[in-house]
């Protein structure tokens, strides 16, 4: 039976994530793959659209390869099941922030009414002002994170796949590019939350 046939232990998994380099990326993508079948638990279970599935699945593994670097998975459980409770929260976390966001959309004045109230001209100064500001932001923090990254999420957001960016990039697979363009992604966020701390 070859190896990508088969599930890799919790062992293998811990193992090669602590191994580093060319291993850990190579048993990170698998570990992506291994438990895919959580995205089609959340839509079921917690009746959240697949998109927020997806996401809350990506920011699971993303959590679980953490917990295992830094040492909190201490192997108590299976893995399989301390991931399930990660993503297990992630949905409750995305149910309820969906609940909160639609009683606060009741009360909440957004930029967008403010703007209607302004006179034409001037309305447009506003948002290109504000278009500007977000952009400007934005290449701050790209620059912060790095010159790979950067790469990989501009050809992203204009609209290149995992796949394309994959052969672009020179990564072996797009599953393996897609799990660096998560991680970037991941430092993108952290880079934007400790500028508002």
């Amino acid at each position: 039976m070859s190896l990508f046939a088969r599930h890799l232990s919790d062992a293998e998994i811990i193992a090669g994530i602590q191994t580093g380099g060319s291993t850990r990326h190579s048993v990170e993508n698998r570990l992506y793959e291994q438990y895919l079948y959580f995205i089609r638990e959340g839509t079921r279970k917690h009746r959240l659209p697949e998109e927020d599935c997806v996401s809350a699945y990506d920011d699971t593994i993303l959590a679980g390869i953490d917990h295992i670097t830094t040492g909190r998975f201490k192997g108590q459980s299976k893995l399989e099941t301390y991931l399930y409770q990660i993503f297990s929260n992630k949905c409750v976390d995305l149910i309820r922030k969906k609940t909160t966001n639609r009683e606060q959309v009741h009360n909440a004045v957004s930029i967008d009414d403010t703007l209607l109230q302004l006179p034409d001209p001037a309305r447009t100064v506003v948002q290109q002002l504000i278009i500007q500001s977000d952009i400007e932001q934005l290449h701050q923090h790209l620059e912060a994170i790095g010159d790979k990254c950067r790469q990989m999420l501009l050809a992203w957001g204009e609209g290149y796949t995992d796949d394309e960016i994959a052969q672009q990039m020179k990564y072996n697979t797009a599953s393996v590019a897609k799990t660096s363009r998560l991680r970037c992604l991941e430092k993108l966020r952290e880079s934007y939350t400790s500028t508002k701390k």
